[in-house]
């Protein structure tokens, strides 16, 4: 961990995912996919039911359009592609994703989502210490969930679906996005940190170039992880703390600083 530590104190911004990295909404995601896929696969009479393992190896990390098309081909389904506009009751692409959209909004709503305390603590050191921070997320909902959670005022750059979209960017595992959040710091590649639960994000981090790739295991599997190309894994980002002998935290856990 100190190698660690001293490496990630070298370097001048962080980079965070979301979902399951700065809150535990990948838990709201998960359900929304299951909500849409168990029952989808019965009216098609495909006897292979949807499961977690799924979700970590088609869905996790990659822009929602993706996940489904995704995870489709693993059961040899194919469907149109659809537009963005379709409505969530079409058999398209689009229309899945939007359904699985409209129920994660909907647990969002009623659940509320609050961050994960560890990675809090571990966002007011990073900031102590003056290091900069951005979020990159593939969700296009990466804006209403830091608003629900309280944090998106911690950041001034969100580089998120609608983001990646507008600009043109491919989704993880591409390393568009996370390049495009470290241009928008005015930094390199080699000069952050990328933060990610998921085995596409950690892939983007890699194939980027990152000065490093920072794993969080919230399920997909700290080998894994390994594999996929994070430098360093770990199961909650406070256990990197304190970044420096002299670091101290002033923050009430659990409560933005």
């Amino acid at each position: 961990m100190t190698d660690a530590r001293a490496r990630l104190t070298s370097l001048k911004a962080v980079l965070f995912d979301l979902d399951g990295v700065l809150t535990p909404t990948a838990d709201v995601h998960m359900s929304a996919w299951a909500r849409l896929f168990s029952p989808y696969l019965a009216s098609r009479g495909i006897d292979e039911p949807y499961t977690d393992a799924d979700y970590f190896a088609y869905i996790d990390g990659k822009p929602r359009y993706d996940g489904v098309r995704s995870f489709l081909a693993s059961r040899s389904i194919t469907l149109p592609e659809g537009t963005p506009e379709d409505s969530p009751e079409l058999e398209t692409i689009c229309g899945l994703g939007n359904r699985k959209n409209s129920a994660f909004t909907e647990s969002l709503e009623s659940d509320g989502v609050a961050p994960y305390p560890g990675s809090l603590r571990f966002l007011d050191a990073v900031t102590d210490e003056g290091i900069l921070v951005a979020v990159v997320s593939s969700s296009r909902n990466a804006e209403p969930v830091l608003r629900a959670a309280g944090i998106r005022d911690r950041f001034d750059v969100v580089v998120d679906g609608l983001v990646a979209a507008r600009e043109g960017l491919a989704g993880k595992p591409s390393p568009a996005t996370y390049a495009y959040g470290a241009e928008l710091l005015g930094l390199t590649p080699q000069q952050c940190v990328v933060v990610e639960d998921a085995h596409s994000g950690v892939q983007a981090g890699r194939d980027g170039k990152f000065g490093l790739v920072l794993g969080v295991n919230r399920g997909a599997g700290a080998p894994e992880l390994l594999a996929s190309g994070a430098d360093i894994v770990v199961d909650d980002l406070d256990e990197l703390l304190p970044l420096s002998p002299s670091s101290s935290s002033t923050s009430t856990p659990g409560q933005p600083s």
